[in-house]
């Protein structure tokens, strides 16, 4: 059973204002620079997905972002169409059965992820950031610590210290994790931190450390 953790707070953003705008702008051109640079990734995965003509390539589903506004996360697809047939939402695992043999691949080395290169250069998510979640699963998630507003202050993100260091957030008590972690970057979050998040991220994928 997850116990309450709630504390009443206050958490300042550790970001100026003027390092936000910075952020976003720099979020802005490097997501750009990314979509041109790994558009001929982008053609191949697209090719492997219609090969295995069993649905759509990009998969997009709601999240809440920014401000608490909904948008829609894109992906490529790793999942079988009928992964949520009975319309109740699901939590990602190590080993789902669910992933189609192309969705693990892309998966497992985290391709299936750079459709969100066009979320970021909308301005819908950046590149560090709290990883958007379904209103579902915010739900439970207030129910027992309802600091996850605050979250509402950054714009989701691509990758975070969550990410790397918490792996899949398939059980509520690493959910409640990942929010903690979250928070922590929120107070303490400057340019500097993004860039060694962003280090330390692709150090990973490079060397195959999963996370």
């Amino acid at each position: 059973m997850v116990q309450q953790i709630y504390v009443d707070m206050v958490i300042q953003d550790g970001m100026s204002r003027t390092e936000r705008i910075l952020k976003r702008t720099i979020d802005f051109i490097l997501s750009l620079i990314g979509l041109v640079v790994l558009s001929p990734i982008f053609l191949l995965v697209y090719i492997l997905l219609k090969k295995q003509n069993d649905g759509p390539v990009v998969f997009k589903q709601e999240r809440i972002g920014y401000k608490g506004e909904p948008f829609y996360i894109l992906k490529f697809r790793t999942m079988r169409t009928d992964s949520e047939e009975n319309g109740t939402p699901q939590l990602a695992c190590k080993g789902d059965e669910r992933l189609t043999p192309v969705g693990k691949f892309l998966r497992e080395h985290h391709l299936d992820e750079l459709p969100q290169l066009l979320n970021v250069f909308k301005g819908d998510m950046s590149f560090v950031g709290p990883r958007p979640e379904r209103k579902y699963f915010i739900d439970r998630i207030m129910e027992i610590n309802p600091d996850y507003e605050y979250i509402y202050m950054m714009r989701p993100g691509l990758t975070s210290m969550a990410t790397i260091y918490n792996g899949y957030t398939d059980t509520m008590e690493k959910m409640l994790i990942r929010l903690q972690m979250d928070l922590d970057y929120l107070k303490n979050r400057s340019l500097w931190l993004d860039a060694k998040i962003v280090f330390t991220t692709v150090r990973f994928i490079i060397y195959g450390k999963k996370f």
